[in-house]
């Protein structure tokens, strides 16, 4: 079951009293911004499904404006120093995007790693003096 089921109550809370179907909203925009418009359909009715306005129509009528590309001496500088710190101010900016794991997660998942470290040793170990053994059997 999920956090944002549960954060909104809509777990198990349907009128019904069934097991019916969860609907849950995407947390993330799926990219899509606009409506196609159909052939023989108005141009004005194409709405911006991101913010639920009407889309304002293009030079060829499609409702939506193409994306032009960015020109390359726009944003770019030959400043070194620049280039670094807009470098890291994009690194802070993603790890603040970061869901970090609580205590008791790293506690979790610490003790899996280590469990795993511990038989992937053995394992290693074991095999290399069983052929160690058989080699020296062989060789020796």
């Amino acid at each position: 079951m999920s956090d944002e089921r549960d954060r909104d109550g809509s777990a198990g809370s349907d009128d019904t009293g069934g097991s019916g179907a969860v609907v849950t909203r995407p947390t993330r925009p799926s990219g899509k911004r606009s409506r196609r418009v159909a052939s023989g359909e108005n141009v004005s009715s194409a709405v911006d499904l991101e913010t639920g306005t009407e889309a304002s129509p293009t030079k060829n009528g499609s409702g939506t404006a193409k994306k032009t590309a960015k020109k390359r001496g726009d944003g770019s500088s030959s400043n070194p120093f620049l280039y670094v710190w807009n470098y890291l101010k994009q690194v802070v900016a993603e790890l603040r995007k970061v869901i970090w794991p609580n205590r008791k997660q790293m506690v979790s998942y610490t003790i899996v790693v280590l469990v795993f470290l511990a038989f992937m040793v053995a394992l290693i170990g074991g095999v290399d003096l069983g052929v160690g053994k058989i080699v020296m059997w062989v060789f020796g």
